[in-house]
């Protein structure tokens, strides 16, 4: 039986103004939902100022948080919290190439095989399809292996709106970039590839109950008859310590916080996560 992991997430994030905003409309992609490899039992959204909340499922199955703020406020904080169950799935049967390939699968899947502004690469001076050979799944771990050593993972090498493109160049980026990268190389081998949104639970096993810092963290799926998730960034398939919020084709689908305002210059409060055990 693989390993479960009860788990409780505190996300906080939100921006502050150089002043006062007279209104905002903010959409929040942060509470993860049940699925394969994760079972939630609760789930809240806690706001400040405090207005109305009020949520829908998007076009990539994430759950998103949406209000209106039509009072002044100079900081706009937004707090989730979550109680999950986590597990890892095992790997399913591969599709064969033939089968993976066939029309009708890539029609389905067209938008995870496209290539995005942030996953574009027009030219990467080598052929994906030397860096591995054999089934989905031993192309797909090459692959990301490959990845991890070309680019050297350094926070602060990067800004969130950096490209594929440019960190192929550069040589340096987060999980994010990493995962935008891999993105772009399965989806030259016609392998249809998704951006993960979620946490990740810290290696390390603290007391139950004990609250530590979490990370926000990105990841791939890709397909293969089934969804299969892999973390190009630590070089490991899914684990338990991998808890799911959203889907989408990049980082632009999934964006944890965002919204138009008006008001002065406003700056993100930055990204805090804290998760706890609870077996």
């Amino acid at each position: 039986m693989s390993e479960r992991l009860g788990l409780r997430v505190r996300h906080h994030t939100g921006f502050s103004y150089a002043g006062f905003a007279s209104s905002s409309y903010n959409e929040a992609r942060v509470t993860p939902r049940s699925g394969p490899g994760q079972r939630v039992s609760s789930s809240q959204v806690s706001l400040t100022p405090a207005v109305p909340l009020a949520t829908y499922v998007d076009y990539f199955g994430t759950v998103v948080t949406t209000f209106d703020v039509q009072e002044p406020h100079d900081r706009l904080d937004v707090e989730a919290t979550t109680a999950v169950e986590s597990w890892a799935p095992p790997r399913p049967l591969a599709l064969e190439w033939s089968a993976l390939r066939d029309p009708s699968v890539k029609d389905r899947y067209a938008e995870y095989l496209a290539p995005t502004p942030r996953t574009s690469l027009d030219s990467v001076g080598i052929d994906p399809r030397d860096l591995a050979g054999g089934g989905v799944h031993d192309l797909v771990d090459t692959l990301c292996e490959w990845v991890r050593g070309w680019i050297a993972y350094e926070p602060g090498a990067t800004s969130v709106s950096a490209t594929a493109a440019e960190v192929w160049t550069s040589r340096r980026g987060v999980c994010q970039d990493i995962t935008h990268v891999t993105l772009a190389l399965l989806r030259r081998l016609e392998v249809p590839a998704r951006y993960v949104s979620g946490y990740l639970y810290p290696g390390r096993d603290p007391a139950v109950g004990e609250w530590i810092a979490g990370e926000s963290h990105a990841w791939v799926e890709y397909f293969c008859g089934e969804w299969v998730g892999i973390d190009p960034t630590n070089g490991v398939a899914e684990t338990a310590r991998h808890v799911t919020v959203g889907h989408g084709r990049d980082y632009d689908d999934v964006a944890p916080l965002r919204g138009i305002y008006q008001g002065p210059e406003a700056s993100g409060l930055g990204v805090v996560v804290e998760m706890s055990r609870t077996h």
